[in-house]
């Protein structure tokens, strides 16, 4: 039997520091404990002797750690034969699901979003042989760096020895539930984490399109089909929704958008993206990636997004154009009536000008020649991007290649992020990239980047062939700072078709490492 006392203020392994239980299952207690050699917030399983489930709970989390997926709440570390036994976590801050909806509930296309983003996480634990059963509003989390994160996957089905004959179907039933959740405010299986229990009519729990106005009967079907499968086939077409997977490829057909934080948007960090396919389209039948015609409809086309930073900065051009967008009557009138002034300005000096020149003769010389430059000069246009890939030539996988054409789908509510890392990128490797290809050799003058985060330093490099490393690539140009949109120019306008975006430092979020690119834009001449 273990003499160790454990009580707020001990330490595991000589490094974990215990401050306050969370939470107390069966012998089993989370607490909020400190990491004192890194210096940051961790959570922290210990057990009592006698626990009966430690050696299954420790397994779990080491299976849970392998999960390729930054939505999964990371392991830390796990042992089993220390004086206490523990398992230590990442310690997620932000706002649960029940906390999202406590003032009512989701708008449909942020509700779709969410849980798309905690399927697509449980289906790629599922990948790895590993479940949930035990879904909640308070296991989806909403970071407070703007993630969404998903606690308990593995570790809570083994803390209650959960053991069910379709864990698949269960974890569909429970993401189901959330997505009810969301569009409703209340729980489909009773009172839960702080909502009222569904209101119950002859089969059950209502569906949710009868609770509510305002959802689309594509994301309704799909919600009743997960979340009351007893009704699929009856009150709505289709069978049951039984694992995360078909979950994921059925929200993949219907409009959605990651949810805002709760926290005002003037002190609210910038977020960090989710990375679903569509995530943060309305319109099914709007616009699409790769059917965009030039700047003139990808500027039309794009919607504004409400951004906070730790301090206010001026606009870049790919914001105003978005905010242009959204312009009121009134802003409309007063650009008509300016541009009608414009108009009249300029037409009054021409005419004056006229009128000083004998015979109206065109100016000569060198006035001449810099007006003839003006004229000729190619306009910039955004080039369009038809592919692109994470670029991690010093590792084992690449950096989220699935999610790269979040990077320039015209929506700053989508992102394409780097892995999460650690210790510094420096300690690691040299550097990963985002690659984007331009179909053919084009001109580029300048790359536009919306970033989040703070403390980044990155090269712009471009190849007229595909590479497989960074030094396939010419530098061109480089860049720092902190997160936000940058425009970065060339000295020289230089001709490519692949231009790699090399990040070389990557800022801090909750204690890892990573880059995220909300928007790209290259500009040239087409």
């Amino acid at each position: 039997m273990s003499t160790f006392l454990i009580e707020p203020g001990a330490k595991l392994a000589n490094r974990y520091r215990l401050d306050h239980v969370v939470s107390e299952t069966g012998g089993a207690t989370r607490w909020k404990a400190t990491d004192e050699t890194l210096a940051r917030p961790v959570g922290v399983w210990t057990f009592a002797d006698g626990f009966p489930r430690t050696s299954e709970v420790v397994h779990a989390a080491r299976a849970t750690s392998r999960i390729p997926d930054a939505r999964v709440t990371q392991v830390f570390d796990a042992d089993d034969t220390a004086p206490v036994p523990y398992v230590v976590e990442e310690w997620v801050s932000g706002s649960s699901l029940a906390d999202l909806i406590a003032q009512g509930p989701m708008e449909p296309e942020r509700a779709a979003g969410l849980v798309a983003e905690a399927a697509e996480a449980i289906a790629a634990a599922h990948a790895g042989g590993l479940h949930h059963l035990c879904l909640t509003p308070a296991k989806l989390m909403w970071s407070s760096g703007g993630a969404v994160k998903v606690i308990g996957i593995g570790v809570d089905a083994a803390l209650l020895g959960a053991n069910v004959a379709d864990p698949a179907a269960v974890d569909a039933q429970g993401l189901g539930s959330l997505l009810y959740a969301a569009l409703t405010g209340s729980w489909p299986g009773g009172p839960q984490d702080g909502l009222p229990a569904a209101p119950q009519g002859p089969a059950g729990p209502y569906p949710p399109a009868q609770l509510r106005t305002g959802i689309t009967e594509p994301l309704a079907t799909i919600t009743t089909r997960a979340a009351l499968p007893q009704l699929a086939g009856q009150l709505v077409p289709g069978g049951p929704i039984t694992s995360p997977a078909d979950l994921c490829a059925a929200l993949a057909e219907v409009p959605r958008l990651i949810p805002l934080p709760v926290t005002p948007a003037e002190t609210a960090p910038p977020p960090e993206h989710g990375t679903s396919r569509r995530t943060g389209e309305f319109d099914s039948t709007g616009p699409r990636r790769g059917a965009r015609n030039g700047s003139a409809s990808r500027g039309a086309e794009r919607a504004a997004s409400t951004r906070s930073a730790p301090e206010r900065r001026q606009p870049s051009r790919m914001e105003e154009r978005a905010a242009r967008t959204q312009g009121s009557p009134r802003r409309i009138l007063i650009g008509v009536v300016a541009l009608v002034v414009f108009a009249a300005v300029v037409v009054g000096a021409w005419t004056v000008g006229s009128m000083m020149r004998p015979g109206g003769e065109e100016p000569t010389g060198p006035d001449a020649r810099a007006s003839e430059d003006t004229s000729d000069s190619a306009e910039l246009e955004a080039l369009d991007i038809g592919g692109s890939r994470g670029l991690n030539p010093h590792g084992d996988t690449d950096e989220h290649t699935e999610n790269t054409p979040n990077a320039y789908d015209g929506d700053p509510g989508t992102a394409w992020n780097t892995q999460g890392y650690r210790d510094p990128l420096a300690m690691i490797k040299p550097g990963v990239g985002l690659q984007l290809d331009l179909g053919e050799v084009r001109e580029i003058h300048e790359v536009e980047l919306d970033l989040a985060g703070s403390g980044y330093e990155f090269d712009v490099r471009v190849a007229e062939t595909d590479g497989a490393t960074e030094d396939d690539y010419e530098v061109v140009a480089t860049g720092s700072g902190s997160g936000g949109s940058q425009v970065v120019e060339l000295e020289e306008p230089v001709s490519g078709q692949y231009v790699l975006i090399w990040f070389t430092v990557l800022p801090r979020n909750e204690g890892d490492y990573r880059g995220t690119v909300n928007e790209v834009e290259i500009r040239g001449v087409a």
